[in-house]
């Protein structure tokens, strides 16, 4: 059994890759393939566009790929999903398309827009948004640096955005939210009906969603003596359940936990006042729920 993989190439390609390393993936890829190597013998994987990616799901050319929900529904693909994996190419949370227009106009809401031009990439849904809200506008494909074509080339656009630092970089000004969007593992309907298959694809969604799990986590463990366990767990958030198990000296506990990595200066230290010793912190690829 091989199982087509698609990986989408360009802005999620290296932060994709490196969700699969934590999941247990190696991918290792070159500048003149379109087909990266995976230490699994049941994979093959494919470079894609993910603009294309649900399209060649959907037609069986891949038994499954990695892309954004915005593309899926911009094709009007019928795919199946198997997963949300919310990461993007600088973070790990979702994206928004927007509508925007130069900071300087008197543009205030899509209502403004009527009979006007907006550019994007994004054609077929920005369509679907305006009818949705009873705006004629004319939608042109844009083939990037979508930002800089207000005011001169079009009166507003709509562009997809992690942060907006782009978009105000370039005097723009976001007056509404198009979409949110995320990544999504998704499947062929032929594909998901095999055994074989949907076995696997089941196996890397779960570490995928494992690793995403991970994120921003850290494993806490640490000796405490047991006239000392209560004081101790008080420090520790109360949302967390530790596992607490005997050592070979009846009167020391081990306690091993999972924290927020942000969380863990603060902890630390108020643990050793409170008579933790031994305080290990260590990193984490995936949580499996």
């Amino acid at each position: 059994m091989k199982l087509k993989l698609g990986i989408p190439k360009g802005s999620l390609e290296n932060a994709t890759i490196d969700l699969f390393r934590r999941a247990g993936f190696i991918i290792t890829t070159s500048i003149r393939s379109y087909f990266p190597g995976i230490d699994d013998p049941e994979i093959e994987c494919m470079l894609i566009r993910a603009q294309e990616m649900a399209r060649y799901v959907e037609d069986g050319i891949l038994d499954a790929g990695l892309t954004g929900r915005d593309w899926i529904e911009e094709n009007e693909a019928s795919i199946v999903p198997i997963a949300d994996l919310i990461y993007a190419k600088q973070s790990f949370g979702k994206v928004r398309w927007v509508l925007a227009v130069p900071e300087a106009s008197s543009f205030d809401n899509v209502r403004d827009l009527e009979g006007k031009i907006i550019a994007t990439e994004l054609v077929a849904t920005t369509r679907r948004y305006l009818a949705s809200h009873g705006v004629k506008a004319k939608v042109e494909f844009s083939w990037g640096a979508t930002e800089v074509k207000p005011p001169v080339l079009a009166d507003a656009i709509v562009e997809v955005t992690e942060t907006g630092s782009s978009l105000r970089a370039n005097k723009l000004k976001i007056i509404d939210t198009v979409m949110e969007s995320n990544t999504q593992l998704i499947a062929n309907q032929a594909s998901w009906q095999d055994g074989e298959k949907r076995r696997k694809l089941e196996d890397i969604r779960m570490l995928l969603e494992g690793a995403i799990n991970a994120l921003g986590k850290v494993g806490l463990m640490l000796n405490v003596h047991k006239d000392n366990l209560a004081a101790v767990l008080g420090v520790l958030p109360a949302l967390k359940r530790p596992t607490i198990s005997h050592l070979s000296d009846e009167e020391w506990l081990a306690v091993n936990t999972i924290l927020d990595e942000s969380t863990v200066r603060t902890i630390i230290p108020r643990l050793k006042q409170a008579g933790g010793e031994g305080i290990v912190e260590y990193p984490l690829n995936k949580i499996v729920l």
